[in-house]
């Protein structure tokens, strides 16, 4: 079992920061947060992750490791002798569950975007986008039980999904690194208001 330093440095509305704290839950490891200030970032942000400069950032025994899908792919391969894994052991069922997280991060994040950024035709493409991306996903979903807004009409368009993130969300890991929707709706508005000045 790895008994050694780990930090978590994330900004507390980061999706990808919730991918990678989910996934210290999940296998129960313990670990020191950091939180960082991405409007004014600190000189340990530059030093831990001098490519990006962004979060998250896993440091374990004074070594960065960068980007949420390879932090959760970092997590399950050194606590291996913890719970099951999360990436199917099938080398072909193993790329399809990495295609579709790239996937997400690529498409869904950058559509998303054009919802609280963006205004009239635009914001109604980026729902449009998001909208096509869900179905894609819930196709691929199909009737497996996991993949290794209300007012976008989500449950009535895509209830497979919806009924996998409920279930997902009874999970004790993921329930506890979900932050308050009103609270990441209210920093969407900031956010928004922040970028049109």
């Amino acid at each position: 079992m790895v008994t050694e330093e780990l930090v978590f440095v994330n900004f507390w509305s980061s999706p990808f920061g919730c991918r990678v704290k989910i996934a210290l839950e999940e296998k129960g490891i313990p670990y020191e947060y950091k939180e960082e200030d991405l409007f004014n970032k600190s000189p340990l942000l530059s030093t831990i992750n001098p490519v990006y400069n962004k979060v998250p950032v896993l440091v374990h025994n004074g070594k960065s490791i960068c980007e949420s899908l390879n932090i959760v792919e970092y997590i399950d391969e050194v606590w291996s002798d913890r719970s099951t894994s999360f990436l199917p052991s099938d080398p072909y069922e193993r790329s399809q569950a990495r295609f579709w997280a790239d996937f997400i991060d690529k498409e869904l994040y950058e559509a998303s975007k054009k919802i609280y950024r963006c205004k009239g035709e635009e914001q109604e493409s980026g729902k449009k986008d998001v909208l096509r991306i869900l179905k894609l996903i819930e196709g691929e979903l199909g009737n497996k039980p996991f993949i290794g807004g209300d007012n976008l009409g989500i449950e009535e368009e895509c209830p497979i999904l919806v009924s996998w993130a409920k279930r997902c969300s009874q999970k004790e890991s993921v329930a506890k690194s979900l932050v308050d929707p009103i609270k990441i709706y209210d920093f969407i508005l900031y956010l928004n208001n922040y970028l049109t000045k």
